[in-house]
């Protein structure tokens, strides 16, 4: 099954959900703020999605502003992102949806529509 990983606030999320609701696709939601991923989820997640680590921070955050994250994440090692990454949900990128062998950061119609 599918796990729809979401801030419920955010808009982009809401019409990431509505968009699987109309397609009748089965998934588990987890809000990423009340449940954020540990660090073994995001190794796997990271490898699975082909992605640079960086596409999994939410760069248009508050929290990742204020810790300037911008200019540190650079000298930072993949492990120390990771930790980062796993203490904090909101500085997750979101949504994510995540299969068996894919993980889709952030939402587009396009990308989304070839998995699901």
């Amino acid at each position: 099954m599918l796990k729809f990983l979401f801030y419920p606030k955010c808009t982009t999320c809401q019409k990431a959900k509505k968009w699987l609701d109309a397609k009748n696709t089965e998934y588990e939601l987890r809000d990423l703020k009340e449940n954020n991923p540990t660090y073994e989820e995001l190794k796997d997640w990271h490898a699975k999605s082909g992605l640079p680590l960086k596409k999994f921070f939410n760069t248009c955050g508050m929290l990742y502003k204020s810790m300037n994250l911008k200019d540190k994440l650079h000298e930072m090692s993949e492990d120390e992102q990771l930790k980062l990454l796993a203490s904090d949900g909101m500085l997750v990128k979101r949504p994510l949806l995540v299969g068996d062998d894919f993980v889709l950061v952030g939402f587009k119609d396009n990308d989304w529509s070839e998995k699901v």
